[in-house]
């Protein structure tokens, strides 16, 4: 859809007088590093060129006005910035009144309300973080319409997993955000989440593609198992932490946890962190090989991601472990795993250029016969964060 058709559907909606302007906040993927941002490792995301649109005028009063041509069926949703509590029938404007709650209380008070219109082009429940998308929109529109200049993108992301885990209930770890919040084209983030320190790194898939197979399996973060493996991850923290002095699983080297591991009781939670440990040195040697030109590496250690997430972390499921086991049957892929919180939504695949129409035919058909409905398919690009569309200005 074009931005002048957006931008006339808010016109449509709430009329076209006054200062109407325009934002957007890409979607994100993770090439490795899952699991990995809520227990002090590194991640490696990118943003996407697919997001979240947004068209938005400030009012006068205290009413908020909230449109999305993804739910059109939902009408205008009206609400107050008196009334910001999380009720269960706010449904999607749960996230943007989440993100104006958390301004208010990190100090940033707003006194008059506003109009806005959505639009995503994320498919929905694909794990591509539609949600911190809309998040990361709406923190770009509120530090631009209210004067907000202060405040950093990083400052945003931080805002938005606030908004997350205190207003939205879903204890998400900072990754979703920072990289939709700090994209940059054709290049992925280094992340370390244990003190956000970061580098950029050029993608160079050499004659590949960076391929989303969506499950289209509908899941829920709040009530899927996140929160569920997270606690799980404290407790084997915790109890690592009797023995040796250490601030997160992600700053423990495979050797060190394989020496104190006996200290974590259940062989659950062992199988747990686990992962959150090799999963992390993964993604440091995974950035490492890439940076080498080494793809095949690269992409060894994404299947090698996926195994402990289906084996040790237990997040797959039938859905993405048969997205991912029939890519690792098929000529020219480099590498597969799921990607995101799992429990459904979707995998990330690099594969050779030419191989890409048969990888879509193959994986494709056996998902449909295996799990009854079809699967949709992305060949997706890298593209800059979230920011202010400046034709609108």
């Amino acid at each position: 859809m074009e931005l002048n058709e957006i931008r006339d559907y808010f016109a449509k909606q709430f009329g076209d007088e006054g200062d109407i302007r325009g934002y957007f906040a890409p979607g994100r993927v993770n090439l490795i590093g899952e699991h990995t941002d809520y227990n002090g490792g590194h991640v490696f995301p990118c943003a996407l060129t697919m997001g979240t649109y947004l068209f938005a005028r400030k009012r006068q009063d205290k009413k908020l006005r909230f449109y999305s041509m993804n739910f059109e069926s939902a009408g205008v949703v009206e609400s107050s910035l008196d009334e910001l509590v999380p009720q269960s029938e706010d449904d999607w404007t749960a996230y943007p009144k989440g993100v104006v709650w958390t301004f208010a209380g990190k100090g940033y008070n707003i006194f008059q309300g506003f109009d806005m219109l959505i639009y995503g082009n994320i498919p929905n429940a694909a794990g591509l973080s539609s949600s911190a998308s809309v998040e990361l929109v709406t923190a770009v529109m509120l530090r631009d319409i209210y004067g907000f200049d202060s405040l950093s993108n990083i400052d945003l992301a931080l805002f938005g997993q606030y908004s997350e885990n205190n207003y939205n209930g879903v204890n998400c770890g900072i990754m979703d955000q920072f990289a939709i919040a700090m994209g940059k084209k054709d290049h992925a983030i280094f992340l370390d989440t244990a003190d956000l320190s970061y580098s950029y790194a050029p993608v160079s898939l050499q004659n590949a593609r960076i391929v989303i197979s969506c499950s289209n399996k509908k899941r829920g973060l709040g009530d899927s198992k996140y929160n569920e493996r997270r606690q799980e991850c404290e407790t084997a923290l915790a109890e690592i932490q009797k023995v040796k002095d250490v601030e997160s699983l992600g700053a423990l080297t495979v050797t060190e946890f394989e020496e104190i591991k006996g200290a974590i009781k259940d062989p659950v939670r062992r199988k747990r962190a686990k992962h959150a440990v090799y999963e992390n040195q993964r993604t440091i040697q995974a950035v490492e090989a890439l940076g080498c030109d080494e793809i095949g590496e690269f992409g060894r250690l994404m299947n090698e991601s996926h195994i402990s997430l289906r084996d040790d972390y237990e997040v797959t499921g039938v859905e993405l472990d048969t997205l991912v086991e029939e890519a690792w049957k098929c000529e020219g892929v480099i590498g597969s795993r799921m990607t995101g919180a799992g429990f459904g939504g979707c995998t990330v695949s690099i594969v050779k250029n030419e191989s890409i129409d048969m990888f879509i035919s193959h994986v494709g058909e056996a998902y449909e016969k295996k799990i009854g409905y079809p699967a949709d398919f992305f060949a997706v690009d890298i593209g800059d964060g979230a920011g202010k569309l400046e034709r609108f200005e």
